[in-house]
């Protein structure tokens, strides 16, 4: 595993402080129309995933069965409320992340993992296929110790698959989740908006056995 080192001593006086009334967020999930902010109904977990940039990662999540909403921000990095382009200058160190809610009744973690490993590349450190900083990072940020646990066997069960292929070791930073800074509204379900948008994700082929 591995983790954005903060080398630049990024402290809070870096940049203009701000509070989460600076930011505004819409009420609504922009395709499906359930609660994009907590608190979320009782029969639902969250799970905090990165794995490049978070356009095209939060329509994988969004389309699923039994996922109640989803949203993008920044997570894993030194000040509060970061901007996108001060999370892409790569100096708070937060990664694009997406923020899923779901229904362990209708979708198992496993699952929603399986999407995760498969769907992109975990094994390229601070990058993503053309997309180079710490801000594109593979990371899984958990919500409780029975994900925790379930993430980690998941990784070492893909990491045999991706050595087997000729990768190299899995990167990806796996840990408890800290503050989830909500994207600025536009980035919101960007790709639903945007159909024709960015989205580079590429997976490395192999298959994630659930």
């Amino acid at each position: 595993m591995t983790s954005w080192k903060n080398s630049k001593s990024v402290t809070e006086t870096d940049i203009s402080l701000r509070t989460e009334s600076d930011f505004s967020v819409p009420n609504e999930h922009y395709t499906n129309g359930n609660q994009l902010q907590g608190p979320f109904p009782e029969d639902t977990e969250t799970l905090f995933v990165a794995m490049g940039c978070f356009w095209g990662a939060e329509r994988l999540f969004w389309q699923l069965d039994g996922v109640y909403s989803t949203a993008v921000g920044y997570q894993g990095g030194v000040p509060p409320f970061p901007t996108y382009s001060e999370t892409c200058s790569g100096d708070t160190g937060h990664a694009e992340a997406v923020q899923i809610v779901y229904r362990p009744s209708e979708i198992s973690l496993a699952e929603i993992l399986k999407v995760f490993w498969e769907e992109h590349d975990p094994t390229q450190g601070m990058r993503q296929g053309n997309d180079m900083g710490s801000q594109y990072r593979s990371a899984v940020f958990t919500t409780s110790e029975e994900q925790l646990s379930e993430v980690l066997v998941s990784k070492e069960g893909f990491e045999a698959g991706v050595t087997a292929a000729g990768y190299p070791p899995i990167t990806t930073e796996i840990g408890p989740a800290d503050t989830f800074y909500y994207a600025e509204e536009y980035h919101q379900q960007y790709l639903a908006k945007n159909p024709s948008g960015y989205c580079d994700l590429k997976g490395t082929g192999v298959t994630c056995s659930v």
